[in-house]
């Protein structure tokens, strides 16, 4: 059990939350493990089985404390109100400031900044780690041009230029993407980003795992009270988590550098895929659960979060991002605080 940014999570699977006066208990096995005041909480996610008490659910009811309930690998199930429907009121100001144009364009200089500072992080760390893989001097060129990108980025006024530096520097770091195979790289050859549908193996797993990620975010978007549909950068369409979308990309770099250890160390390997009829490439049944397994494992690591310099599971990390988002738009933080790993 963990409190941040006043909010309770309960990541013990077998946990039981319940109310004892003004004191919320976590008891496993019908042992007291935490006590913990009520006052000052502002939501609980449970990643539990067992769940809370019903006196935990009214008391969260009356209180305006939101409780949500997500299954321990974080798909989410549901979401307890009270009489008042404060979500409504957080979905409005969502509406309100993603229309401003000016709110707008930071939010989206600031998760691009993010994602493409993420980007070349990791190129930085694979090439001290793997000198070799600039041995022509390619990593450094697309590090310079993803530089060059973010001063830009950080300039800019306009939602069409954003795209295009965006655009810019996924295809400098895709063309280069493949170099940081030390192993299986001939395997894993990747001759450019394909989306619907992938057409080779690398691009089979980045897809899958991207969306298992984006499937995460929308969670997270859900506990908070934000639309997860409602974005600032990727396009409204039906059936589209726009949100999720954006916050995805800053998340990105993290999926990739999992891929890229994967490949590396031989976890995943081509008998994990297989080529449909069309062209497109899959993940199988046995590549699928490699793949989930992998995530899952990422998300029970410990690292510190860049913004509340503390340490905490990477799996909690799109839920602290999604109540940061939520604090901007309440007008509790000045600025949003895109998540920028090293």
């Amino acid at each position: 059990m963990r409190k941040l940014l006043n909010t309770l999570y309960v990541t013990r699977e077998e946990g039981y939350l319940s109310l004892d006066g003004e004191n919320v208990v976590l008891t496993e096995a019908g042992k007291e493990l935490v006590r913990l005041p009520f006052t000052n909480l502002e939501s609980i996610f449970c990643f539990n089985y067992p769940g809370c008490s019903p006196a935990l659910m009214g008391k969260c009811a009356k209180e305006s404390v939101g409780l949500c309930f997500l299954s321990p690998s974080g798909r989410f199930l549901a979401r307890v109100t009270g009489e008042t429907k404060g979500n409504v009121f957080l979905r409005r100001q969502q509406l309100e400031r993603f229309g401003d144009a000016a709110v707008q364009i930071g939010t989206v200089r600031a998760i691009l900044s993010a994602k493409l500072k993420n980007t070349r992080s990791l190129l930085l760390r694979s090439r001290r780690d793997h000198p070799e893989t600039d041995a022509d001097g390619a990593l450094t060129h697309c590090m310079e041009i993803l530089s060059a990108d973010l001063e830009k980025i950080g300039r800019a006024e306009d939602m069409d230029v954003l795209r295009g530096l965006e655009g810019e520097g996924a295809k400098a770091y895709f063309f280069v993407f493949d170099r940081l195979f030390v192993q299986q790289r001939e395997e894993f050859r990747l001759f450019a980003r394909t989306k619907r549908p992938p057409l080779d193996r690398t691009n089979a797993v980045l897809s899958f795992l991207y969306t298992v990620c984006t499937n995460d975010i929308a969670s997270a978007l859900e506990c908070v009270g934000l639309d997860p549909y409602i974005g600032v950068f990727h396009t409204l369409r039906p059936g589209r988590v726009s949100l999720a979308s954006d916050l995805m990309e800053e998340f990105r770099s993290s999926v990739e550098r999992l891929v890229i250890g994967a490949v590396n160390r031989k976890i995943l390997q081509k008998e994990d895929f297989e080529e449909q009829v069309g062209g497109a490439v899959l993940l199988n049944e046995e590549g699928r659960k490699k793949a989930i397994t992998l995530w899952q494992n990422k998300k029970r690591e410990v690292a510190t979060h860049p913004f509340l310099k503390e340490r905490v599971q990477f799996g909690l990390f799109p839920y602290i991002q999604a109540n940061l988002l939520a604090k901007f738009v309440r007008g509790e933080l000045s600025f949003y605080p895109a998540l920028k790993v090293e």
